[in-house]
């Protein structure tokens, strides 16, 4: 059905024609990515993302860790969750619920630790309760 929509000249891009309707401005989108680009991040909890993606990159099931960019999308998720939240500034209990979704798929796991049966998942878990948590 989806190819023959297609076939048939379907645009993804005419949301009328799939209709569809907006439900939020651009302006309003705007708006909400300012408000949480303005949430503060303590320079611990910096720390502590830091710390994460480093524990990514020691773990002996991991063959290659988390980059710098996929740190910084771990801070904009976590700034994210902390505004929808109505938190001024983000806490590690932010950052700790937007580690898997943000991370799951930056993660390549040893061949070996694979035939085992380790999970990024688990891997992350490991990440989480190896880091020392800021107070």
């Amino acid at each position: 059905a989806v190819l023959r929509r297609h076939a048939e000249g379907f645009s993804p891009r005419d949301l009328d024609a799939a209709g569809l309707a907006p439900v939020v401005t651009v302006d309003e989108i705007h708006a909400a990515q300012r408000a949480a680009a303005a949430v503060s991040v303590a320079d611990d909890v910096l720390g502590y993302v830091v710390d994460l993606a480093q524990a990514t990159r020691r773990s002996p099931s991991v063959q290659l860790g988390v980059s710098p960019r996929a740190t910084t999308a771990l801070l904009a998720a976590a700034k994210v969750w902390a505004w929808l939240g109505g938190y001024p500034a983000i806490t590690p209990d932010h950052v700790q619920t937007m580690l898997v979704p943000t991370w799951r798929h930056r993660i390549r796991l040893r061949p070996d630790a694979e035939l085992e049966g380790v999970s990024v998942d688990s891997v992350l878990a490991w990440v989480v309760q190896q880091t020392r948590v800021p107070v």
